[in-house]
């Protein structure tokens, strides 16, 4: 996928302004251990591969790990601060989605998103589901996540 950067909208794209082929890359962030232990906290996940720390350098991955699903969730976030689906996603449709390499606390994200299909709806007018090709990658450009998320939205007028 080829990448640039773009400033986040002001106000969400509608189903008519997709077109295949775009593409956003959004802001980054800094993966915590405060992220590890309020997703812990949160999802009642307490895996030792993510909590505990003697454990996890047994492991192939010679430390905790971030949980995958919470990769997830933070990339949702970093999405959502593109803009793009501000005041006109009406629902997220569904996703495929593939964990391919872990993140590590201290590991920096973000999110690479590109239009793969744009279809309007055959049974409501008033919208249109767009597929997005994306990817999460951290500092040093692997990929630890990707597949593509699905989403309705508002058409104009």
């Amino acid at each position: 996928m080829s990448q640039f950067e773009v400033s986040p909208q002001e106000s969400g794209l509608y189903f008519d302004d997709f077109s295949v082929g775009q593409r956003w890359i959004s802001p980054a962030r800094t993966i915590t251990e405060a992220d590890l232990v309020a997703f812990a906290g949160f999802s009642g996940d307490y895996n030792p591969l993510h909590t505990d720390e003697e454990f996890a350098k047994k492991t192939q991955f010679g430390g905790r790990i971030f949980h995958g699903p919470g990769i997830f969730a933070v990339a949702t976030g970093l999405e959502s601060r593109l803009g793009i689906k501000n005041g006109t996603a009406i629902a997220f449709l569904g996703m495929d989605w593939n964990l391919t390499a872990p993140v590590l606390i201290g590991d920096t994200i973000k999110v690479h998103e590109e239009v793969s299909e744009v279809r309007a709806s055959l049974s409501k007018s008033d919208r249109g589901v767009v597929t997005f090709d994306v990817q999460v990658t951290n500092q040093r450009d692997e990929v630890c996540q990707e597949g593509q998320w699905t989403v309705m939205f508002q058409r104009k007028g």
